[in-house]
């Protein structure tokens, strides 16, 4: 019995620690800038997942993580955001002192002042926010936003374009994947002589629940989506099984208005591969081409794109301007050095997966 019970421990013991190797602990404590005072009932997320929490009485918050990496965002009404980097393979520190400043309201009046809210922009623009926002894709017919009355619409003659903020957090119900995002929408805008749309944000994904034939949908659905993503990319990157996952890269030519390209066979060379205190780093730069074969792209993407309907690659190409980090999860940095043109940049929120996702 009693060696029965040594067993019993070791093997406990041994799933606690093989359990908290997964994970990482993140303690921080918000205060105001100014006054140097615990801020209570800030909100601590990190973005992209459905990781999130509020601080305390005493302005402190706790969080548990899957290993990897993540923009963690602390935000509390009136005060500007604070968005900091995060993950398991840095040094464990000591309680994160965050400070938030008060809001400059001026700053963000200085965006509209060239320009006139339209008092009837949601019945103008409002299906042309959908699209550009949520998308075009079969999941998108199943996406709703609860709150559209948040969004204030900005356009610009002199511009000639269009500037969407939101006074509220956005709140977006995925019926085919089945969460409910709230997102903290900075600004979209959209330049009508370039055709070219851009938004930044802090999404925050929370599960849905429902029956469980329901959820059973939702598996399928989400692992649809997962395949061929920029996150199952990164992903079959830092676990170098890229071709075994169904991925095919190429080295385009410098000339931005050439689509021939050179196939690169072994991505994992010592020059542009490399794995750093449990990060991996890949020096691309120049343009490349991504294409996925195991699974056909949406037959609303080729009708827009007016490709043939036997098109069977997912094709999206990259322009990388000084390479990227990879973390275990498939966060990567920084991503403003990383531009999507193709499937993956017509791919909009409503295809969205949290980092903490687990393809099963």
């Amino acid at each position: 019995m009693k060696n029965l019970m040594i067993l019993l421990l070791s093997v406990t013991c041994y799933s606690a620690a093989l359990a908290q190797e997964k994970t990482f602990v993140v303690l921080g404590k918000v205060i105001d800038a100014e006054t140097k005072q615990p801020m209570v009932g800030a909100s601590a997320y990190c973005q992209n997942t459905t990781q999130g929490t509020i601080t305390n009485s005493e302005g402190l918050f706790f969080m548990r993580l899957p290993n990897g990496g993540y923009d963690m965002v602390v935000t509390y009404t009136g005060f500007e955001k604070k968005i900091m980097r995060i993950s398991a393979s840095q040094p464990a520190t000591d309680t994160m002192l965050i400070e938030l400043a008060k809001e400059d309201k001026s700053l963000s009046e200085v965006a509209v002042v060239a320009s006139t809210e339209d008092p009837d922009g949601l019945n103008k623009y409002g299906k042309f926010f959908n699209q550009n926002f949520i998308g075009n894709s079969n999941n998108a017919g199943q996406c709703t936003i609860q709150n559209p009355e948040v969004l204030h619409f900005f356009y610009s003659k002199k511009r000639n374009r269009l500037k969407i903020m939101a006074k509220e957090d956005l709140i977006i119900v995925n019926y085919s994947l089945g969460y409910k995002i709230r997102y903290q929408l900075d600004s979209f805008s959209y330049d009508y002589t370039s055709n070219i749309s851009q938004y930044t944000g802090s999404p925050l994904f929370q599960e849905m629940d429902s029956t469980e034939e329901v959820k059973a949908q939702w598996k399928k659905n989400r692992a649809r989506t997962y395949l061929g993503s920029r996150l199952h990319f990164m992903r079959s990157f830092y676990d170098s099984t890229l071709k075994q996952d169904g991925f095919i890269i190429e080295k385009l030519n410098d000339d931005p208005e050439s689509v021939k390209g050179t196939f690169i066979t072994n991505p994992y060379n010592e020059q542009d591969y490399m794995v750093d205190s449990g990060d991996v780093e890949v020096s691309w730069n120049g343009r490349y081409r991504i294409s996925y074969d195991k699974v056909y792209p949406d037959k609303q993407f080729l009708e827009e794109y007016k490709l043939p309907p036997t098109t069977r690659f997912q094709i999206t190409v990259l322009d990388i301007s000084n390479g990227f980090v990879i973390e275990k999860n498939g966060y990567f940095y920084e991503q403003y050095d990383v531009i999507n043109s193709g499937y993956w940049a017509w791919k909009k929120i409503s295809e969205g997966l949290p980092y903490d996702y687990i393809y099963q």
